[in-house]
């Protein structure tokens, strides 16, 4: 499977693409076209153009959780001759706010059942023989996915947001398992874990997305072990990762640079 990394915090000298602090990535295998995350603005459209994808053909849109970083851009995607199914955990559509200011899914479900078929499932999802969809992810981890990020609505009244719509891929290769997640909010780790299990393959091929590690704690430390056990052969930490924890992770076990309009080839 090819990865093409349509949006990220990231860009490269000499590769003009544009970024911005949210993820989209474009997955292709044969007839499967899969779009993880559609950022925060048309940037993911505009950059797949220039990179020659067309996004009409795909076979699903996966969001990997409701914050807008990762979900606004949903406004500005085209028109599609048949509608286009959107894979997601029933709470990437509840209404989230975090100080004072509204961060969720900007389209109600009614507004997106119009345009598109909706598959929302707490379950993991068979998006192709070999890519899955995780659905809820079990916070078993004892060092993360604790900590509640703003507020989402539940249909009536706000309670602390533990991002249990938080989500990811797995894609099962001949290397292994690729894992791809967007924030991990539910714990870099405990998606490793889930992902496992539920592939029922111990290998990790690879490693892609953000792992929400901003600010360096014991738990950065703690992370860089646990990746440095399960040894992938890539570890491409982006998006929410800040400097300090990537460097720190790489001190333990190599880190690969991802930009806006990288390719990767998931084996």
């Amino acid at each position: 499977m090819k990865l093409t990394v349509l949006t990220d915090n990231t860009t490269r000298i000499d590769a003009y693409y544009l970024g911005e602090p949210g993820v989209s990535y474009y997955l292709e295998e044969g007839e499967t076209r899969v779009l993880f995350d559609t950022g925060y603005s048309d940037v993911y459209l505009r950059n797949a153009e220039k990179l020659g994808i067309d996004l009409t053909k795909l076979t699903a849109i996966v969001f990997s959780h409701g914050h807008n970083d990762h979900t606004r851009g949903i406004i500005y995607f085209p028109e599609t001759e048949r509608p286009v199914t959107i894979c997601a955990h029933p709470g990437v559509l509840e209404p989230k706010r975090c100080d004072g200011l509204m961060i969720g899914m900007p389209l109600s479900r009614e507004e997106l059942a119009r345009r598109f078929t909706l598959q929302l499932s707490r379950r993991p999802v068979q998006l192709s023989e070999r890519l899955t969809y995780l659905g809820e992810i079990p916070r078993t981890v004892a060092f993360e996915g604790k900590e509640p990020i703003g507020e989402r609505f539940d249909g009536v009244s706000w309670q602390p947001d533990d991002l249990a719509d938080d989500s990811a891929l797995a894609y099962r290769g001949e290397e292994g398992l690729w894992i791809i997640t967007g924030c991990s909010h539910a714990g870099i780790c405990n998606i490793i874990d889930y992902a496992k299990k539920v592939c029922g393959e111990e290998r990790i091929g690879g490693v892609i997305g953000g792992f929400h590690l901003l600010e360096m704690t014991s738990r950065v430390k703690k992370t860089a072990d646990y990746l440095k056990k399960e040894n992938p052969k890539h570890l491409c930490p982006c998006h929410c990762t800040s400097f300090h924890a990537r460097a720190a992770i790489h001190a333990r076990i190599p880190v690969e640079e991802v930009c806006v309009g990288d390719t990767l080839e998931l084996r």
